[in-house]
């Protein structure tokens, strides 16, 4: 098997310009496009969501053993099953022409109050290709979390901050009692890779 065969790659596909359909938190866009070629092309009409880059940020206290989890409001949990209070890690989205890793310090000055010492990016992925461009950038950043307050204010949004121990995030994982899909990656990328967090931050900025 060569090295490429389990990699995304770019496709073989002519676009139209973008129809805008709706204007709202983000934009609205149907594409008319042929995917493929050499006589086998396929006509397709996709409707996205055009949402950008993300960060996602796991703060973790290296010291204490713990790291730093949010709470807050959303609407489309809370309409999807009646939970909409989630547990999550930090996140927000990249501003133009800001960089990955200046939007990951702001979010966490912002959400959890503190900035981190160190900071290391792990890996990116697309939240719901099917519908939207939307592409999360995850790091793990060192924190103090004894600094850390029980509440922030930012936008209009009330966040609640946890400190918990890495043992204790695991296990509710474990138990299936979140369901928000940064924490859950963050968090399973956290249980396959615990033992190297020193290491990581180590050689972070």
């Amino acid at each position: 098997m060569r090295d490429d065969e389990l990699a995304d790659r770019p496709a073989k596909v002519t676009l139209s310009a973008p129809e805008r359909l709706a204007d709202g938190y983000r934009p609205y866009c149907r594409y008319h496009l042929t995917l493929g070629g050499d006589g086998a092309s396929v006509a397709q009409r996709r409707d996205v969501i055009l949402a950008g880059k993300v960060v996602a940020v796991l703060p973790v206290d290296l010291a204490r053993d713990e790291i730093v989890l949010i709470r807050q409001f959303r609407l489309p949990a809370h309409l999807a099953n009646g939970k909409g209070e989630l547990i999550e890690i930090v996140a927000g989205r990249v501003e133009p022409g800001e960089a990955a890793d200046a939007t990951a310090r702001r979010e966490c000055g912002e959400e959890i109050g503190v900035s981190p010492s160190a900071l290391a990016e792990l890996f990116t992925y697309l939240t719901s290709p099917g519908i939207t461009d939307e592409e999360v950038t995850v790091f793990l950043a060192a924190v103090d979390a004894s600094k850390v307050p029980a509440r922030t204010s930012l936008g209009g949004e009330q966040i609640e901050t946890i400190r918990v121990s890495i043992d204790a995030a695991l296990a509710a994982l474990v138990q299936g009692r979140m369901h928000n899909g940064p924490l859950l990656i963050a968090l399973q990328w956290l249980a396959l890779n615990r033992a190297r967090l020193a290491a990581l931050l180590g050689r972070a900025r």
